[in-house]
């Protein structure tokens, strides 16, 4: 799996989870607001998860200028986040 891969599927399950969605439903081009209805909260707790998990920070201004799933993936590799691949260890 690609280090792209990989982040958008932590991403994917973290929003279905949180917003009890089919995660197939979930895609790079899937709107936070407009297509999942994610609140400001739910916005919060996925920062909070990529923070935790990929060791990146986010400010609130650079949060708010994010707006779908796939622009969340290239800020976390942007970021030169730390993603464990098995496949290229």
């Amino acid at each position: 799996m690609s280090a792209r891969e990989q982040v958008f599927e932590l991403v994917r399950l973290h929003l279905a989870d949180e917003l009890d969605v089919d995660p197939r439903a979930i895609g790079e081009g899937t709107r936070f607001k407009e297509d999942l209805e994610a609140d400001s909260l739910d916005l919060y707790t996925l920062v909070q998860e990529l923070e935790d998990t990929y060791g990146v920070r986010m400010s609130d201004e650079q949060a708010a200028q994010i707006l779908t799933v796939g622009q969340t993936v290239d800020f976390v590799l942007a970021q030169g986040a730390r993603i464990d691949d098995p496949e290229h260890a």
